[in-house]
């Protein structure tokens, strides 16, 4: 079997897979994480707390300066806590080597910021095909497995062009498709409508619900947008260096788990 068929298999083994709701796809347990400044000690998190369970869509609101991204960083294993364990996909990232982290954010985290940061030099296709490659699928597969994914994000006619001559919803669609390209069990996104017009930040919205449901997804998604917050599974407040839950909504989960 070559790469490209095991991609597809695995694929159609993690999508039949039904994981055990009762176990939390990320618990994080008393966090902290602070920073040494020139005006003292600065704290973003304060024993701060969350489970996320299988096929929760979960959106994280607050002021611009309350962690949210370095949440996200340290769920991703881009970087570490202070104090407390974070356990994401089965892995405990608390203490996780430098090389043991990125082999863990390829193989389970798919991951979109604000900037959709597709490298210029490189065709749209090119761009998606970048975590396969290097995670050591040859070439011609990597290629192959990408333009499946340009298709799902309905991106059949951009293969072939670069970031600069797509459209900001066209770049963010590429980035979706780039950061599920390696079929991870967990997406985090930072803003990723932030840079776009009203409308073509519901587009995107509406194809991340969609892979979210379709890929069987644990996703995370930080937001200052109401709106969008509101179409997720619920919705937590990251104040005071620790998460409140604002509401449900009506929008089942996936894999909903057991209520905290």
């Amino acid at each position: 079997m070559n790469q490209a068929s095991s991609a597809a298999a695995s694929q159609a083994t993690r999508t039949s897979r039904e994981p055990d709701a009762r176990v939390p796809m990320i618990e994080v347990e008393n966090l902290e994480k602070t920073y040494k400044t020139a005006h003292g000690t600065l704290t973003l998190f304060n024993k701060l707390n969350l489970k996320v369970y299988s096929g929760e869509l979960v959106a994280i609101v607050g002021q611009s300066g309350t962690g949210k991204s370095t949440l996200l960083h340290i769920l991703g294993a881009l970087d570490s806590p202070t104090a407390g364990t974070v356990h994401c996909a089965s892995t405990n990232l608390t203490g996780l080597a430098q090389r043991h982290g990125a082999a863990f954010r390829n193989r389970e985290i798919g991951y979109v910021w604000q900037f959709h940061y597709l490298l210029p030099e490189f065709s749209a296709v090119e761009n998606v095909a970048m975590p396969l490659i290097a995670r050591g699928m040859n070439r011609r597969d990597a290629l192959r497995v990408a333009s499946n994914w340009l298709m799902e994000v309905d991106l059949d006619e951009r293969f072939d062009h670069r970031p600069g001559e797509l459209s900001g919803g066209e770049q963010q669609r590429v980035a979706l498709a780039r950061a599920l390209v390696g079929d991870p069990r967990i997406l985090l996104a930072d803003e990723p409508t932030g840079d776009l017009d009203e409308v073509t930040a519901g587009r995107v919205f509406d194809l991340l619900e969609r892979l979210h449901t379709s890929h069987g997804l644990t996703s995370i998604v930080v937001t200052h947008n109401p709106d969008l917050a509101a179409r997720c599974t619920r919705t937590l407040r990251l104040e005071s260096g620790r998460l409140a839950e604002l509401g449900k909504s009506t929008r089942a989960a996936i894999h909903p788990g057991p209520a905290q």
